[in-house]
């Protein structure tokens, strides 16, 4: 596990810093994706959650999901093309989940990309994220999860 200003950041997971979305690929093909420890730590308690609907198909870089908090209300980009096909129904009935358990209950979408392996390419592995994290932390002044 790699902390960075004391956010956890699983080693096993792939990244998309500049966005703080994690990804987690699964045995059947499908992707689980969902908001970084640093993300929820920045936006607040999360106050609502809703995400594309199963069998649409998200463009890389567009929204898979809108996130509200008290201090932040936005869209959740995906870094690749692809078809959602799960959407986690306890994190819309409570949000806060994200903030409580980021990269277990708090999952927010699974989707099934057009091309993972050019995707993948893309994302940054866990043990990898460190300074990229780091850097992006100082540039936004965020002391960190335990601030």
């Amino acid at each position: 596990m790699t902390v960075i200003r004391g956010c956890e950041m699983p080693d096993e997971l792939l990244y998309d810093v500049d966005n703080n979305i994690w990804y987690q690929e699964n045995d059947d093909g499908t992707v689980t994706l969902g908001m970084t420890m640093v993300a929820a730590a920045m936006a607040g308690p999360m106050v609502a959650f809703t995400p594309k609907r199963v069998g649409r198909t998200v463009k890389a870089g567009k929204s898979c999901a809108t996130i509200e908090s008290g201090k932040w209300v936005g869209p959740a980009k995906i870094a690749f093309e692809g078809e959602v096909v799960d959407a986690n129904s306890e994190l819309n009935a409570d949000p806060k989940l994200a903030n409580g358990d980021p990269y277990g209950l708090g999952w927010m979408v699974r989707v099934k990309p057009v091309d993972w392996a050019a995707a993948r390419a893309d994302l940054l592995p866990g043990t990898e994220i460190a300074a990229p994290y780091e850097a992006k932390m100082a540039a936004e002044d965020f002391a960190g999860c335990e601030a």
